[in-house]
């Protein structure tokens, strides 16, 4: 590669500038309407500005930039025109520029960013505990409804935010699980912020016939809209427990029933159902079985995230929890909907911290828009639900996905949690998986990580909180801290053994 002198990376550096600042000014005036909450506007605009430089082809310019020890915009999320403007004055320096079109920014302006995403982050998860940033978000069990000492013992291992899944139980339940926390929370003077997680229309199979223990890669199953009869031409039939889906995918469409386990596509529309064809099971074929989820990835479905189930539950979310689960959401208007579904249950109170599950294609490509309809009006976070997400999307893009909803949510300011089976075999089973100690780390990029309820739970919790504080001393996001390695420390003194 040739090295260019610093007048011409200088030039490059001022274009690059001048183009995020006017597409960044064109995307901040579409979102103008959503902006309700003016204290979101900054990080509003970092957001335009971040996705304003995505938008160009960067790395000529990264190239130029590291042989003159200046940064190369790997890690300018939370602070785009911050860090362009440090480098523009910086080769205006080298350059001994006598026409310097910016200011270097000030370390309070170079530091804002990082500052409203924890201020972002206290909003909806309260305070973090001492000596560890990233918060443990723990689902409850009925059993935390009646065992006050389980609790209790939640809250030692290290829980800083409790789930309650308004998909299982009852508001007798919820209202126990939520009473518990508040008492330990008191007794420990640590109080434990309680997210209630809206069930949202999930899409699962109801009736099954199948006429043995498993479906395998070409056979066809017949899903329904009524609940289905046997019929010799399609010995493997369910109902759908949303039917009207079906009424919206088209042939060839994908189909993934259990979480990919059965995969296909729609081999026919009819009148009753559609037809998937199935392409892939595991090895040996796998059940079709009842309440399994089904998903259509790449289909843009026309439903409703908020359910008649999920409007008699926001009564008792709106009285009894601190932060909502939006599951489903795909379209700014599904957070618009719910923003008035909280404001009507909750007049004269401030607004009500609001997580969007991300878990479908559409999300994920409207997500932009999502972040500043909710951050622009509610404290907001971000859930990664990288189970349906993954068959949504294919698992061979999900680590991308993730990484990508990573930096989109610091640019704009707003926290994430990690979710979806973090430590599972540990929590299920009492044995984790190595495997299952690398994803762990890294969740320590977000700011929060969420855990399943199961039998070792407590453990769970324990090596989590371990395993995010030794992160943290090494990582802060993406950025690496250059502590002082004492795994080697010695080898100078010493040599080699």
């Amino acid at each position: 590669m040739t090295v260019d002198e610093p007048a011409q990376v200088l030039s490059q550096a001022r274009d690059v500038r001048a183009q995020v600042a006017a597409i960044g000014a064109d995307i901040l005036g579409r979102w103008e309407p959503m902006l309700t909450r003016g204290t979101y506007r900054d990080s509003a605009r970092n957001l335009a500005h971040y996705l304003a430089m995505r938008r160009l082809d960067l790395r000529p310019l990264q190239a130029q930039l590291i042989p003159w020890g200046l940064q190369s915009l790997g890690h300018v999320e939370s602070r785009v025109m911050e860090s362009l403007d440090a480098i523009i004055a910086n080769l205006e320096a080298m350059c001994a520029s006598d026409d310097a079109g910016v200011n270097r920014p000030s370390h309070d302006a170079f530091g804002r960013g990082a500052r409203l995403l924890q201020e972002n982050t206290n909003g909806v998860f309260g305070p973090p505990p001492d000596g560890r940033w990233t918060r443990i978000l723990v689902t409850l069990s009925p059993k935390a409804a009646k065992d006050i000492d389980h609790v209790r013992a939640l809250f030692r291992a290290g829980m800083d935010c409790a789930r309650v899944n308004c998909a299982r139980d009852s508001e007798n339940v919820w209202a126990g699980m939520i009473d518990n926390v508040r008492r330990v929370g008191e007794e420990t003077g640590r109080p434990c912020r309680v997210l209630m997680d809206l069930g949202g229309p999930k899409i699962r199979t109801r009736t099954v016939i199948a006429p043995k223990r498993t479906v395998q890669a070409g056979d066809r199953i017949l899903l329904t809209h009524a609940p289905p009869v046997k019929n010799p031409d399609f010995p493997y039939q369910a109902d759908c427990s949303i039917a009207d889906v079906l009424r919206q995918v088209a042939e060839g469409a994908r189909v993934s029933i259990r979480d990919g386990l059965i995969s296909g596509h729609v081999e026919a529309v009819r009148d009753d159902g559609v037809v998937m064809a199935v392409d892939r099971t595991p090895p040996n074929g796998q059940p079709l079985e009842p309440q399994r989820g089904i998903n259509f990835p790449g289909t843009a479905l026309q439903v409703s995230p908020l359910t008649e189930s999920d409007l008699a539950a926001l009564d008792f979310v709106a009285a009894h929890a601190d932060i909502v689960s939006y599951s489903f959401v795909q379209r700014p208007g599904d957070i618009a909907r719910l923003q008035d579904e909280l404001a009507a249950r909750r007049p004269g109170r401030p607004p009500m911290p609001i997580v969007a599950k991300i878990e479908t294609q559409l999300a994920f490509a409207n997500l932009p828009d999502l972040i500043v309809q909710a951050a622009g009006g509610n404290p907001f976070a971000v859930m990664i639900a990288r189970g349906d997400l993954a068959v949504e999307i294919g698992y061979e893009r999900l680590s991308e996905a993730q990484e990508e909803i990573l930096w989109l949510c610091e640019a704009a300011h707003v926290p994430v949690i990690w979710a979806t089976q973090v430590l599972e075999s540990l929590i299920k089973r009492g044995m984790p998986s190595r495997g299952e100690f690398t994803d762990a780390a890294m969740a320590e990029r977000a700011e929060c990580v969420m855990l399943n309820k199961g039998k070792f739970v407590e453990e769970g919790i324990t090596v989590l909180d371990n395993v995010l504080r030794r992160m943290e001393a090494h990582t802060m996001k993406r950025r690496a801290q250059l502590r002082p390695l004492a795994a080697w420390g010695g080898i100078l003194e010493a040599g080699s053994q």
